[in-house]
């Protein structure tokens, strides 16, 4: 009996041990990243996961045209804010959001939802996003360029009284203006 018990303790150990090496390593395929912008008292932090392209075709492909995308990898991308910024003439108030994207090839809506914490995708591989808890809606022009973004990247231009969060990857920009 004692053994048994030793080895089932043993078995759920190694299970334990494995599974954080198997999650590890599909983390290393697309590593977690932090990216911030300030300015006096404006605190604003994003975490997002990394995917690379590896010679896939991204939007329209990997990334379906007119279907939510988590926008990066792995767990949903977050957005974190300690004051009120206003993004197209609409307000986002000081929080913590799930930040969500439905590309196209010239325009994408951008959804910042209340909810977060959430991993991207369901059991089912779709976007693991409550619709109901959307607190905006944006749509935001997309600019394919030459250049190739080999690594999804999301960070902040500062421009005059203004700011841009923007999103590149593959041939494209997006650019989400705010202003505090």
């Amino acid at each position: 009996m004692i053994f048994s018990a030793i080895g089932v303790v043993l078995i759920t150990i190694l299970v334990l041990v494995v599974a954080q090496i198997q999650f590890k390593n599909k983390k290393s395929h697309s590593p977690e990243e932090e990216v911030f912008y300030s300015d006096g008292d404006l605190k604003i932090r994003v975490f997002y996961n990394r995917p690379y392209k590896k010679n896939r075709e991204i939007f329209g492909g990997l990334v379906p045209y007119g279907k939510v995308w988590r926008t990066g990898a792995n767990e949903a991308t977050t957005f974190e804010t300690n004051k009120t910024i206003t993004i197209e003439g609409k307000k986002l108030t000081p929080g913590t959001y799930s930040f969500w994207t439905i590309p196209d090839s010239t325009t994408w809506l951008v959804i910042f939802n209340s909810e977060s914490g959430q991993w991207g995708i369901n059991h089912k591989g779709e976007a693991n996003r409550n619709p109901e808890l959307d607190v905006l809606n944006l749509p935001i022009h997309a600019v394919k360029q030459k250049r190739v973004f080999e690594q999804f990247t999301i960070g902040f231009e500062k421009m005059g009284e203004e700011a841009e969060m923007v999103l590149l990857w593959d041939q494209t920009v997006v650019a989400v203006p705010f202003s505090y």
